[in-house]
């Protein structure tokens, strides 16, 4: 079962949480695999739950054609990308929104921790 509105509005705020505390030990410049290992142990601290590098069946017409993996389910409503990139474009943005839809999931946070004030690297999408 899905969580509610307002407890995905809950998870997003604890998973900023975070990652604001990465980026605040860690800071920009390392690979997007040490973020990806410092937010599943903060997670894991903070109880918030979670699965890791959850895979995804991705189908066309009822008919499987392929696998993805989202970086983060939070709870089970919550899609969380992370990247260490110069810059978040427009493909990265497409990533989410299409695990959004694979996984019938309305809120998709995009963390990019390349970046001086994590803030500016934080970007909700909504189906």
């Amino acid at each position: 079962m899905k969580d509610s509105k307002a407890d995905c509005e809950q998870l997003a705020h604890a998973v900023i949480g975070a990652a604001i505390e990465v980026h605040r030990i860690l800071g920009p410049g390392f690979l997007e695999e040490v973020y990806h290992r410092a937010l599943r142990h903060e997670l894991l601290l903070k109880g918030i739950p979670h699965n890791y590098k959850y895979p995804v069946a991705i189908t066309y017409k009822g008919h499987k054609v392929g696998e993805g993996e989202l970086d983060f389910l939070v709870g089970n409503s919550l899609v969380v990308e992370l990247k260490a990139v110069q810059a978040l474009t427009p493909i990265h943005d497409a990533q989410a929104l299409s695990y959004l839809k694979t996984t019938k999931n309305s809120l998709a946070l995009l963390i990019n921790f390349n970046v001086p004030l994590l803030k500016d690297g934080i970007k909700r999408l909504v189906l």
